[in-house]
């Protein structure tokens, strides 16, 4: 069926359509100076005030409004992207974005909810450009010859960094995004959750992964989620029964993004005290952004402090991140939301990606327990023995290819969002994804791509 294309609201003053550009080309710079920095967000009752209203929430997110930073202060002009129009976050999970502002809303996605800071460092870890740079990659897919290009445009990849041995191999970026473009990280904010229990656990906050969920997070007492584990909730195996169905209104994907838009405090959480029990705790994989969200909570519970701040004590200031990057909140001043919502720029995801890829490690120390990544990047086994040869702890691992060979694992989001790390070749790998559809969108397989950067940077 086709669907008419989506205006921009009427009170959105016309502008020009951002097409992709006949060629790309890759960054020059190997080295950038800090970017301006956005100011630290922090609330203040006026802007309490707008942000529960939810009509005044979508209208001024369809009107690309909503830019006014927490203390009703205009968004700083340093963004590049900050005055362009963007669509409502309904239209996100519809699939019913035009091309052109789908660019826009994923670049501007801050504009859509309350955030919070995440603060970077004040000595940003430098990636030199490699020695070696990537110019071609030929690879076949699904029985069909693809190269670099075809992967660009086809997956509608708006930006794409590959790192060998910490260096820069290749770095683009497409659509009219620079390297001070925040981009969202959709689902792969879920894996960022997961690292930050690990890093709780290696805080001794959390005391280890057989704790019941309830100890962080009692309001869940007496709830489908009593009994469940964190291990449990990090292998999306509560048992507890949930809809993932992105585009469906009556799903309970949807239903927590309508908490979300309520921006009530503690919606979220209501909504998942709710639901019934489908199997047994630890015995059925079941995708669920639901779990992330439990994941935020009980983290939450046991840091006793924001998860954007977390974030920024624990590795974003001791990795290097170079630019402020952002969090979605499930209300104002509330809790951030566990499995989307963050905001960041390539090399700073880059950045996170080596920081995964050297095992948890920061200024030579150890920020998750030294196992953990090997733990969280490989296959599972659920209660009762059944195999989880796909997903680790809200990482997603290669089962074929020279990736499941390798032992690869990487972290992945609606719309073309990728982190891929490859520790046995010292590759991390990044893009970032335009495409209008939640899912299904992406013409070429990612792993097989993986595979043949991988191979072509050796």
């Amino acid at each position: 069926m086709t669907h008419p294309p989506v205006q921009a609201p009427s009170c959105v003053p016309s502008f020009t359509p951002l097409h992709p550009p006949a060629a790309y080309t890759p960054s020059a710079r190997s080295t950038r100076s800090i970017p301006d920095r956005v100011r630290p967000r922090r609330l203040s009752g006026a802007a309490l005030s707008r942000a529960v209203a939810l009509a005044a929430l979508t209208t001024l997110a369809a009107c690309g409004g909503g830019g006014d930073d927490d203390n009703g202060t205009a968004t700083p002009a340093a963004y590049p992207h900050a005055q362009e129009p963007i669509g409502t976050v309904r239209q996100v999970y519809d699939g019913a974005l035009t091309p052109d502002l789908s660019v826009n809303t994923f670049r501007n996605i801050d504009r859509l909810f309350p955030t919070r800071s995440i603060t970077p460092s004040s000595t940003p870890l430098a990636m030199p450009k490699a020695a070696k740079q990537l110019t071609a990659v030929q690879f076949t897919s699904g029985g069909k010859a693809y190269d670099l290009v075809d992967y660009l445009a086809l997956n509608r990849v708006s930006g794409l960094l590959v790192l060998k041995n910490g260096e820069i191999a290749h770095e683009a970026y497409l659509y009219g995004n620079t390297e001070k473009t925040r981009w969202m990280s959709m689902s792969v904010a879920k894996s960022i959750t997961s690292t930050l229990i690990g890093a709780a656990i290696q805080d001794g906050l959390i005391g280890s992964l057989n704790d019941q969920v309830v100890k962080y997070v009692p309001r869940l007492a007496g709830s489908a989620y009593d009994g469940v584990t964190v291990r449990d909730v990090l292998m999306m195996a509560s048992g507890v029964k949930w809809d993932e169905t992105y585009t469906n209104p009556a799903s309970d994907r949807r239903a927590l993004l309508e908490a979300q838009i309520s921006q009530k405090p503690g919606s979220a959480l209501d909504l998942m005290a709710k639901l019934p029990r489908a199997a047994a705790p630890g015995t059925v994989n079941n995708y669920s952004t639901g779990e992330t969200q439990i994941a935020g909570e009980l983290l939450r519970g046991a840091v006793k402090k924001p998860l954007a701040q977390y974030l920024s004590e624990k590795i974003w200031t001791k990795v290097g991140m170079e630019a402020e990057a952002n969090w979605w909140l499930d209300s104002p001043d509330g809790v951030e939301i566990g499995g989307s919502g963050i905001s960041a720029t390539l090399r700073d995801y880059g950045r996170f990606g080596l920081f995964i890829m050297n095992d948890g490690r920061a200024q030579g120390v150890q920020v998750v327990p030294p196992t953990w990544v090997a733990e969280a990047g490989s296959p599972k086994t659920l209660v009762g023995g059944t195999p989880l040869p796909f997903y680790g702890y809200m990482w997603w691992v290669p089962t074929t290819g020279q990736s499941a060979i390798d032992k690869a694992f990487y972290a992945t989001g609606i719309f073309g969002q990728n982190i891929y790390i490859n520790q046995k070749e010292k590759v991390v790998i990044v893009t970032w994804g335009a495409q209008s559809k939640p899912t299904g969108a992406g013409v070429v397989n990612n792993i097989d791509f993986f595979d043949a950067v991988v191979k072509a940077v050796r």
